[in-house]
């Protein structure tokens, strides 16, 4: 195969893993009436976790103190991140929420970026928030947005305590952990919100649905691509996630946007863009990126 139809290969991995995501996420909004938003993270981060304990073995002993602090950290932040996007999700729609989550990352990377064209593509996304709420906030429920406004910036957490976590543990067995300690602080609050629709057997089977398509299913494509394809190349397609967001919330939950809307969306994926494309020119361009053992954040999708 030709590094050319290697990275075209890549992509299209890199697509399904996306579109996965966004079909995941909108089989948790179709669960919502029985489940409730914080019941749906429950069962997605408790086969997530049953997942990665299996695939990953983790070791217990042998770590640090500090290590097992990332660890407990990192999950909290999995647990709020989670939640926060589907409380979020349920005043919203999808593509709407993406688009806002997306804006931790974003302002992350604009805050760590040096050079005047940061300016630009910080104005850019404020310029599609703008533009997001077409025809006054109003019409957006205010809770919703701060709810992924919260979980915005939990992914820039996320960011963070992932890749202290992957410094500290090998391979796998630090994302393993934490989501283990993300499931158990959501235990209680999904039980408590589902109640005996954790008993029916086909709301089990649609919550690991949910976590297969949102998590297991993009992570493992991600891996792959990530061997053939450019980092900055990943991360420009990363940043879809608000348009295909849209356009599964479009076709599965039957959720319209307004012209402007779509503009808003359109700006805020132009920005985070812009913002890869120059940190690639600072050095990294063309680099590729070095798999889930090296200095970089795990990847675990939100949608």
């Amino acid at each position: 195969m030709t590094a050319r139809g290697g990275q075209g290969s890549a992509a299209a991995l890199v697509l399904v893993g996306l579109a996965c995501q966004e079909v995941g996420a909108s089989f948790a909004v179709m669960l919502f009436p029985a489940t409730g938003p914080l019941g749906i993270v429950m069962l997605r981060l408790l086969f997530s976790a049953l997942l990665l304990l299996l695939i990953a073995r983790p070791r217990l002993r042998g770590h640090t103190g500090v290590a097992w602090r990332s660890v407990l950290v990192f999950g909290l932040v999995l647990a709020s991140m989670n939640g926060l996007f589907y409380l979020a999700l349920e005043r919203l729609p999808l593509g709407v929420t993406v688009t806002i989550e997306v804006l931790g990352p974003l302002t992350l990377s604009i805050l760590t970026a040096s050079g005047a064209a940061r300016w630009l593509w910080a104005g850019l996304a404020l310029v599609g928030v703008v533009a997001l709420g077409a025809g006054g906030w109003d019409r957006l429920d205010a809770l919703g947005v701060v709810f992924a406004l919260g979980a915005a910036v939990s992914w820039a957490f996320y960011i963070l305590s992932s890749a202290k976590v992957g410094r500290q543990f090998p391979r796998l067995d630090g994302l393993a952990l934490a989501m283990a300690f993300g499931a158990c602080l959501a235990l209680p609050f999904g039980l408590w919100q589902a109640g005996p629709a954790l008993l029916r057997v086909d709301i089990l089977a649609l919550g690991a649905a949910v976590a297969l398509l949102s998590s297991t299913i993009p992570y493992a494509l991600e891996l792959v691509a990530l061997r053939r394809l450019p980092a900055s190349a990943f991360a420009i397609m990363m940043s879809l996630g608000p348009a295909t967001a849209s356009i599964a919330g479009f076709l599965l939950l039957g959720q319209h946007l307004s012209w402007l809307e779509v503009v808003g969306i359109a700006l805020v994926i132009a920005a985070s863009i812009g913002a890869v494309l120059a940190a690639a020119r600072r050095g990294a361009a063309g680099a590729r990126h070095p798999g889930p053992d090296a200095d970089e954040p795990l990847s675990e999708p939100v949608g």
